[in-house]
């Protein structure tokens, strides 16, 4: 059984995104691990390298700036990377997700145990979305409590939407003509992705918060809606507080937060609806109506 783990980065230091400790956090358990990286000018590339690791491939992409629908470069990224895998398991890390060391063995562990199932397309991990600072997760509808990360390596999987997951595809023409494709069966995993998308100094998340809405809206939109200056993190719904402890590798980085975080000052920015929807889950564990993009078997 061969694993590799896969991923796509550009200009991560000038946004803030953790993604040389992303790449680190599942390397023990891979046989190669390739990494699209785009046309950074920042140092992105030469840290990669710098990692010196013979595992790792780097795959050189320039970034289609007209793609501004839906993230949609996001997920061609992400296929790049795929598309050049030779192990038997792809294991999908974002940059600005980390695995528990804690949890390495045990992956591995699932991948070897339904690896001779084909039934078994995937394997569906949980997620711990941090929002703030590195206390606090978000706890609501807004956020994705679990995804897919680890796929079969076969043609007819493709990451999905904005690389949020995967699906099967009859064909790489059905694909890119905009077929929906099916879910794929999955067993859950006894894992945690540590997501790490808001916690960056309240400026910096506001730069990297404009340039991912470059990938989705036009010029026009985001003069309209994305504001100048430092990012709101009180304009929020619910937070709650993260009990455990975080990866190894994310230590000096947690460390070296300098901003500070009122968790007090949220708005709780809640629908009617929502709302009562959160109420019902507090109370019963059940979040209704959840997006699933999987199916468990």
């Amino acid at each position: 059984m061969k694993i590799s783990g896969f991923s796509y980065i550009r200009n991560g230091f000038t946004y803030g995104y953790p993604f040389l400790q992303a790449v680190q956090s599942i390397l023990p358990l891979c046989h190669e691990f390739v990494i699209a990286v785009g046309d950074s000018t920042d140092g992105t590339r030469e840290a990669v390298v710098g990692l010196n690791s013979p595992k790792i491939k780097i795959v050189d992409t320039v970034w289609d700036e007209n793609l501004r629908q839906n993230g949609k470069v996001f997920a061609q990224q992400a296929n790049v990377a795929l598309d050049h895998l030779t192990g038997d398991w792809g294991f999908h890390i974002q940059a600005d997700e980390v695995i528990h060391e804690n949890d390495l063995d045990n992956l591995f562990r699932l991948m070897r145990q339904h690896w001779e199932d084909e039934r078994v397309e995937g394997l569906l991990l949980n997620f711990l979305n941090f929002y703030g600072s590195y206390q606090f997760v978000g706890n609501t509808r807004r956020w994705h409590r679990k995804e897919i990360r680890i796929v079969r390596n076969l043609p007819t999987i493709r990451s999905y939407r904005d690389s949020q997951g995967f699906r099967r595809y009859p064909s790489r023409e059905g694909y890119e003509n905009g077929d929906k494709g099916e879910k794929l069966r999955v067993k859950p995993a006894d894992a945690t992705v540590f997501h790490y998308s808001y916690v960056r100094p309240p400026a910096l998340m506001q730069k990297k918060a404009k340039y991912f809405h470059s990938f989705w809206h036009d010029d026009e939109w985001i003069r309209q809606n994305v504001r100048e200056g430092e990012f709101d993190y009180y304009e929020i719904d619910e937070l709650a507080r993260f009990e455990g402890t975080h990866p190894r590798l994310m230590r000096e980085i947690i460390a070296a937060q300098d901003w500070e975080f009122d968790v007090r000052r949220i708005r709780h920015r809640f629908t009617v609806r929502k709302k009562l929807l959160h109420l019902i889950e507090k109370r019963t564990g059940i979040r209704i109506g959840e997006y699933k993009n999987y199916q468990l078997i």
